[in-house]
């Protein structure tokens, strides 16, 4: 059984095809998890008029405490969605790119006995113009811990993982982006592989939460103080 978790939080723009890129993969047993964090405009729906049983919303009712760092909600967001899946492999999925047509079966067939596998991507502008044809060309991707931690490589969008990988990985530190984390539990069991090939559209807007892709404004200490606490995070959790 397949889930595909997307968190969604105000993606009225998007959501549509999105869906539309994701269902027509999907068998009659499969499930698309939704993780809405309580949207203000027509996300949800725009997600229930598919009518589709394989959807189920549920809102995220996480610890909503004052943020240290932009990404906390959106990790609490898709740590929502992973904990109602039920499938043996599970997707993660943004609510604005676009899948390509191959995706799952691709994965499928190229998981092998790893446990997680993040694919390459293109990235586009919000009117599907490539912006770059290879991500992890754009980003030099590679795996290894301590280098992901500095500078990361990893999408979650791009991702998928077994089941097995949540009796590792979760809880997620709140203040950890939740594709790092699982990227970095995958890695430091040496069961995650880098596949590249492009499986989706990645796009970038104004209104894009993550700056992947993108420079960020962030200021030195911003980005000193989260990578010490993921780094923290890590090895508090491979030593329990």
């Amino acid at each position: 059984m397949i889930s595909v978790c997307i968190a969604t939080y105000n993606g009225e723009k998007f959501i549509r095809q999105q869906l539309n890129s994701i269902l027509c993969q999907i068998g009659k047993e499969d499930e698309v998890i939704v993780s809405d964090d309580f949207s203000q405009d027509k996300t949800l729906e725009i997600v229930k008029s598919f009518n589709d049983r394989r959807i189920k919303i549920f809102q995220n009712k996480q610890n909503k405490k004052a943020q240290k760092f932009d990404f906390e909600r959106i990790t609490a967001n898709f740590e929502n969605a992973i904990r109602h899946a039920n499938g043996d492999l599970i997707f993660l999925s943004d609510q604005d790119d676009i899948w390509h047509k191959n995706k799952i079966e691709t994965i499928k067939a190229e998981i092998g006995e790893n446990l997680a596998i993040i694919h390459d991507c293109r990235v586009v502008d919000e009117n599907g113009e490539i912006i770059f044809s290879s991500y992890f060309n754009f980003i030099k991707a590679k795996k290894g811990i301590l280098k992901n931690i500095i500078k990361c490589s990893y999408l979650g969008s791009c991702m998928a993982f077994k089941r097995k990988l949540i009796d590792f990985a979760l809880p997620i530190p709140q203040k950890t982006p939740h594709d790092l984390w699982l990227a970095l539990i995958a890695d430091q069991k040496k069961s995650l592989k880098l596949l590249k090939i492009p499986l989706i559209d990645y796009c970038r807007h104004k209104n894009t939460n993550s700056t992947a892709a993108q420079k960020s404004n962030k200021s030195l200490f911003y980005k000193i103080n989260y990578r010490l606490f993921v780094l923290k995070e890590f090895f508090k959790r491979i030593m329990q």
